[in-house]
Formats: structure tokens, sequence, C-alpha cells
């Protein structure tokens, strides 16, 4: 099997994938394990509040964009980790009911100096509701190996 490597990733590649239903269950349980703020928790208070409804954490939002991105590709790739994320936004409340997407853009790609087996994969992240609004917003910083190294890994049977 061939995994995706840093040699696949292209400067204004763009790609959409996914489809995730948040469920009211999902955003409570979630919430009273992470983010148990009233407005995640209880839908009564959710209701008085400017939101109107019950909304999922960002940190869930964020999770499940996660989720989307190693069902995808992550889990097929020749990944190696990741040192963060710049400039994360949550743009809109996520309800139950929304129906969540990513849509992304690859900014840079940026071979390793230091380390040639490695480099670096910056993109552009929005998370779309079914309205085709943003809702998270993000610039993952990513770190892949090339295919030599993962050609490698894979027939000494480490991936």
């Amino acid at each position: 099997m061939s995994l995706f490597t840093l040699e696949d990733f292209k400067v204004g590649q763009t790609d959409e994938f996914g489809d995730y239903l948040i469920t009211k269950e999902e955003i409570i349980d979630f919430a009273t394990k992470y983010d148990p703020q009233l407005f995640h928790t209880d839908e009564e208070y959710a209701k008085k509040m400017h939101f109107g409804a019950l909304i999922a954490s960002g940190w869930m939002t964020c999770s499940v964009m996660m989720r989307m991105f190693c069902d995808h590709f992550l889990n097929n790739s020749a990944g190696a980790g990741a040192p963060g994320v710049d400039e994360l936004r949550w743009k809109k409340p996520v309800f139950a009911g929304d129906r969540l997407r990513c849509k992304t853009e690859v900014l840079e790609v940026i071979p390793s100096k230091s380390r040639p087996y490695l480099g670096t994969v910056r993109t552009r992240v929005e998370v779309m509701n079914q309205k085709d609004e943003v809702v998270l917003s993000l610039i993952t910083i990513a770190m892949f190996l090339n295919r030599e190294a993962a050609e490698k890994m894979q027939k000494e049977g480490l991936n």
C-alpha cells in the first residue's frame, strides 16, 4: 500500500471531504467531560443565551475536524506528527443537527534542511456546516515523511 507522503502535497492544492452529523447527545457528552460550560451542557440555559440553543464546544468541533482528517487521509499517510496550529478561530456556533465537512488548501511545503527525510506542510482548513458557513478555521502545521523514508518504514513494518 502506498502512503500519502511529503511529495504528494503541492502549494495551492485544495480538497473537500467529510460529512459528520452533530448530535445533541454528543454535544452534551463531550462538554460534560471536557468543557462543562452550561451553554454546552444545559439545554434550558443555552436557550436563554444569545445562541438560542445548545452549542457544541469549539474543542469538540476541532476533534470532529481531526476525525474527518484521519478518516480521509491521515491514517493512510506518512504523517509524522504536528508542532501545532496557527490562527484557530471559532467563527460560528455549531448546533445539534449541523452536518460538518472540511475544505483545505496547501499553503507551504517545506522540506527539512536538518532532517532530509522529513518536511512540514502548512494547510489552511475551514470546517463548513450544511449552509456553507465557516464554523471553524485554522492553519495546520504537520510533518510528513518523504517517499523514500515512508517506503523504508513500510519495509520494516513500522506503519
